[in-house]
């Protein structure tokens, strides 16, 4: 962008997930890779921010395969005690098993495995526990993984495991209320970052899961607990230390821990579905229970026909919103204090009640898609590592690689390191991934310090603000995945220079897909644009970071930033002001959609102003447009906030809010325009796709 965009204004914050997103947003978009949301958001990263993973599970993911490269969402997703949120054996072999012998081989490795179960393997002796050792995925191929007869054991430290799409049957023992056989589908002793996905558990001679002695960090999703005694029990200690997310589980025909949480810090309960059917053998004793010293949030779930849906102990702490409660009876509990706000730890939706019980139904259990998500390549690889085990040791030597004309995709695997480079991946070059290999976004960086006014080293000029891209993305089907791209131009030090702006990732193509990535920056970090005024160009981002501080989001494109962390920084001499946008959209063309993302940062209040009309080269035809629904807006956010921009007036222009909060959201006025329900149903990301499914390579 121009050297008159230079000036800085004003600040925002955090992620977002309003109590009643729209359905249409998320049925629309059923992304391959699910969003289990995250990008749930994790701890505090070094720039301040909170940081997404892999978002929230939308209603879609009913329709989405199940793969086993994902990482998780709640708690399981937040980065403490030295773990980068939950990934399992990501970026370990990849085995399939058949038998106990290799099944237990590789789970107790103390290498990082993703294990495929590609069979019904029976447990010897019956009620066999396997110890499953740290960076595990655990995985169904299918509907074919079954665990007979037994279940699996995670001990003391035992951390980073996930398992999905697993059924886990069959050890009971011929006693309804056993005592003797303590014979779990999953128990868990003291470990930590775990990710239980998508499996069905039913009739064992104990729990069904059993999380035990201070475990934490630990996400249960979209599972089927059924016809079994005790379902789900969480204590076993004195201590409040534990964080829990529970959400879009069907506790079916259980008849007590539904669950039971004792002494848990933070449990956290959406979105799930509570029946006992009339009529059988089976009679629920209580629905979700507080205990101890429990603090409890219950949200938009279903109970259907349970005695005493939602207990609590005088002691606990229960807050309890937006549930239905159909033919229950007995105790329904809250109050006792103010509880916790979850998304202050991650992002996440939730679904209306109403709808659970169809979502939970047609979503949970195992996958029928996992095997060929999990196990079959997209495409060509090409390997990177800066220490010369890869095919290539920069980024671009790869790309270059590339055949022109390509029309299947190529992964291009980046091993964990700084890269120090310029990346481009010419028009010629379609479906290029470029992929991190490390456990996080941050193990693989691709970095560079041009600006508009750097000078070129032939001497030819200075680049330009989009020549001073990190990374340079023009072939349509461009994808980027776990990694950083960046620009660290110092402007401290170049206050002497004419075009401070300096881009980290400029797309100019059609059907880009940016997922779980960082983009850092000041002015300019992020150039989303199309390879002409007259040709489109979709982009769909989501659980990433983009950081900067003046028109850090800009260009024509029309762009999704979804369930993501848009992260406001202060200028290069610690003054706070600054723009998050600036579109220079085509008239009859979707602009910019920030939707259930947060928007902070380290920065004063009503500092930042949240966008503002670029009509590039004066184009008066241009028509910018950027909408921020269904967010999260930090006190950085001005109370009115949006400005003028070149002579150009932002009310000429397409500037709307729908159905923000926190401190920096505002009501509707002059000054900031909301948009109606009915306007707001044709604002959507489905909208902005216009018909493209973004899938992972």
């Amino acid at each position: 962008m121009t050297a008159e965009r230079r000036t800085a204004q004003h600040t925002p914050h955090r992620p977002a997930g309003s109590s009643h997103r729209s359905r249409r947003t998320r049925l629309g978009v059923a992304i391959a890779v699910s969003t289990a949301l995250a990008a749930g958001f994790a701890a505090t990263a070094a720039n301040g921010a909170t940081e997404p993973r892999n978002g929230p599970y939308p209603a879609s993911s009913a329709a989405s395969p199940v793969r086993a490269d994902e990482a998780a969402d709640g708690f399981a997703s937040v980065d403490a005690l030295g773990q980068d949120g939950t990934y399992g054996g990501r970026g370990g072999e990849t085995v399939t098993v058949r038998t106990l012998a290799d099944l237990e081989k590789y789970a107790t490795a103390a290498e990082p495995y993703v294990i495929v179960v590609a069979a019904a393997i029976t447990m010897d002796p019956k009620g066999k526990e396997i110890k499953v050792a740290s960076d595990k995925t655990i995985i169904g191929s299918g509907t074919s993984g079954h665990i007979v007869g037994g279940g699996f054991f995670l001990g003391q430290g035992v951390h980073n495991v996930i398992i999905r799409n697993l059924t886990i049957r069959d050890s009971y023992a011929g006693t309804w209320n056993d005592k003797e056989h303590d014979w779990d589908a999953i128990q868990m002793d003291g470990a930590h970052h775990v990710w239980i996905d998508h499996n069905d558990l039913r009739n064992m001679a104990d729990g069904l899961i059993d999380s035990r002695k201070d475990t934490t960090y630990l996400t249960v999703s979209w599972n089927r607990l059924q016809h079994d005694n005790k379902a789900f029990g969480i204590g076993w200690t004195e201590n409040t230390t534990a964080d829990l997310t529970i959400h879009h589980n069907w506790f079916h025909e259980t008849e007590q821990r539904n669950p039971s949480t004792d002494n848990v810090a933070h449990a956290h309960l959406y979105n799930n579905f509570l029946q006992d059917d009339p009529g059988t053998d089976i009679t629920s004793s209580y629905g979700n229970y507080a205990r101890g010293h429990t603090n409890m949030v219950l949200e938009n779930s279903y109970f259907d026909g349970l005695n005493n849906p939602v207990t609590r102990d005088s002691t606990a702490t229960l807050v309890q919103r937006g549930s239905i409660f159909a033919r229950t009876s007995g105790r329904n509990e809250s109050g006792g204090g103010t509880s916790f706000d979850p998304h202050s730890y991650y992002a996440y939706t939730l679904d209306d009640a109403a709808d659970v019980p169809a979502l939970v139904k047609a979503g949970s259990g195992p996958r029928s898609s996992i095997a060929a998500a999990s196990t079959t390549a997209a495409a060509t690889t090409l390997t990177v590592a800066k220490d010369g085990s890869g095919q290539y040791s920069s980024v671009q030597a790869a790309v270059n690689a590339v055949p022109a004309g390509n029309t299947a995709r190529t992964v291009i695997a980046i091993a964990p390191g700084t890269y120090r480079e310029l990346v481009k991946i010419p028009s010629t070059k379609q479906n290029v991934t470029l992929q991190g290999t490390g456990p996080s976004r941050k193990s693989t960086v691709i970095v560079y310090d041009n600006a508009s006014g750097t000078q070129k080293p032939d001497g030819s000029g200075t680049y330009g603000t989009g020549g001073s891209a990190t990374v340079a993305a023009e072939g349509d089907g461009f994808q980027a995945r776990n990694l950083t791209i960046a620009n660290d131009f110092d402007e401290a030090a170049h206050q002497d220079m004419s075009g401070l702006q300096a881009v980290a990732l400029r797309t100019a193509a059609d059907k880009v897909f940016l997922d779980s990535i960082i983009t850092e920056g000041d002015q300019d970090t992020l150039l989303l644009d199309t390879a002409a005024k007259d040709r489109l160009g979709r982009v769909y981002m989501k659980n990433s970071y983009v950081v900067g501080n003046v028109d850090f989001i800009f260009g024509r494109a029309s762009a999704v930033i979804d369930a993501s962390v848009i992260t406001l920084k202060k200028r290069w001499n610690g003054s706070s002001a600054g723009y998050v946008t600036a579109p220079s959209t085509a008239a009859g063309r979707k602009g910019f959609l920030i939707n259930n993302s947060t928007v902070n940062g380290d920065v004063s209040a009503s500092t930042f102003y949240l966008g503002r009309p670029w009509h590039a080269g004066g184009d008066a035809t241009l028509d910018p447009m950027t909408t921020v629904r269904d967010s999260t807006l930090s006190a950085a956010i001005r109370p009115a906030p949006w400005t003028d921009m070149s002579g150009f007036s932002w009310k000429d222009d397409r500037f709307a809010e729908y159905r923000n909060d926190g401190p920096g959201a505002g009501t509707a006025s002059g000054d900031r325009p909301q948009l109606s329900d009915t306007g707001a149903a044709g604002q959507e990301v489905a909208d902005w796709l216009e018909g493209w499914t973004p899938s992972a390579s």
